[in-house]
């Protein structure tokens, strides 16, 4: 698990240091430097799989950008010609200056500096006073060579492997619904939300073996209220119009409202949050999920009440389970009143910039003020809509 992140003069990230949990949230007005945050995150990602370029940061979720663009580039300020990332758990780290030239952009990221611990131990060190640094391939990570060698078990491989996989989701509705192909696939289900039938169909399987995951399934039912019972099947045996693109497997819902025989529902025709919830539970609980990830907007589409019965759920399917680590950016308030926050493994962050335009990350911890404050009714998300805990525009 990542106890912190340290990022350097990326996007409006001058000088951020981020202490996580296992669930983190990030609050903040648009264009705060949330979204940015995670980026940074799976820039590390693919200099640990060793090369940073497009490739590498689409299939983690990042959007590409030109130098000029990732480079801070703040007024008054000069230009740093490395952008710095690292990443620390409890018993390795891994760090890394990228650099990239913006009169003359190369395809990938060069690596000026790279360090990678593993229980206090140096595996790499690579900076342009080292020796034979000339000889080294410049796009090419040395960590990720060098991690080869070592048993998958040690806490620096862990850490690696981790950054490896991470991936920002950010579903769409089209993509959920199952109406366009999701650019970005991945297992158990696509970054736009591609593959939701075969990652929910996955689950309904594992439940009848795993009473964890069982759990899960009957908080959906608490969950979608109107919904008898839901599934995935083929193209085929689910009511759809012939217009309508087909894939193999298309999601179900039965309303229980509804009489028998007229009753089931495709994904195409079901609520966009019924589909949102059941996302949120693939990518946090499957097997296959990755054991970093981010969901940017996890508040999308969804209504304000069902959004905190879900952040409830989804805070105790990941401390249940304790197998990953979770990063949300949000905008609904009522995402705050969801968050167990006395425990110390779930933390909210206010992301706000400073009148000079940098993002500043500030973690709002559960204090005597604050309980104070719920006792004369004022709830987190109250607190936030009033300005209190910072993270909001000034508009």
């Amino acid at each position: 698990m990542l106890k912190r992140v340290e990022i350097k003069s990326f996007k409006s990230l001058l000088d951020v240091n981020v202490e996580l949990g296992v669930v983190n949230v990030f609050i903040g007005a648009n264009g705060s430097g949330k979204s940015n945050l995670l980026e940074a995150i799976g820039i590390l990602g693919a200099a640990a799989s060793g090369r940073v370029d497009d490739e590498g940061l689409l299939r983690r979720g990042v959007r590409p950008g030109v130098p000029a663009l990732y480079k801070a580039s703040f007024r008054h300020e000069r230009v740093r010609s490395a952008i710095r990332f690292g990443a620390f758990s409890e018993r390795a780290s891994y760090e890394v200056e990228l650099i990239n030239p913006t009169d003359k952009p190369l395809p990938a990221w060069h690596f000026k500096n790279e360090k990678f611990v593993s229980e206090r131990r140096k595996i790499v060190g690579r900076s342009p006073a080292s020796m034979g640094y000339p000889s080294l391939d410049p796009a090419q990570g040395l960590a990720a060579l060098e991690a080869v060698k070592l048993a998958p078990t040690l806490p620096g491989s862990l850490l690696l492997s981790a950054l490896r996989e991470f991936a920002i989701f950010a579903p769409n509705t089209a993509a959920l619904r199952g109406l366009v192909s999701d650019p970005q696939m991945r297992l158990p289900v696509g970054l736009s939300g591609g593959r939701l039938a075969e990652g929910v169909e996955e689950l309904r399987r594992l439940a009848t073996r795993d009473d964890a995951i069982q759990e899960v399934i009957d908080d959906l039912h608490d969950l979608l209220d109107w919904v008898s019972t839901f599934g995935a099947r083929t193209s085929g045996e689910v009511p759809l119009s012939p217009t309508i693109p087909r894939q193999q497997r298309v999601l179900y819902f039965q309303d229980r409202y509804m009489a028998d025989g007229r009753n089931e529902l495709s994904a195409y025709d079901a609520s966009e949050g019924a589909l949102y919830v059941l996302f949120a539970a693939v990518a946090t609980t499957h097997p296959d999920a990755p054991p970093i990830l981010a969901i940017d907007n996890v508040d999308a589409g969804l209504n304000p009440r069902l959004v905190r019965a879900l952040m409830e759920r989804m805070c105790r399917w990941m401390l249940d389970q304790g197998r990953r680590q979770l990063l949300l950016t949000c905008h609904n308030p009522l995402v705050l009143d969801g968050l167990p926050l006395q425990d110390e493994r779930v933390r909210l962050f206010a992301v706000d910039r400073s009148a000079k335009g940098r993002t500043l990350v500030k973690r709002i911890e559960v204090d005597a003020s604050l309980l104070e404050k719920a006792k004369e009714g004022w709830p987190l998300s109250r607190l936030w809509i009033a300005g209190h805990l910072g993270g909001v525009p000034d508009v």
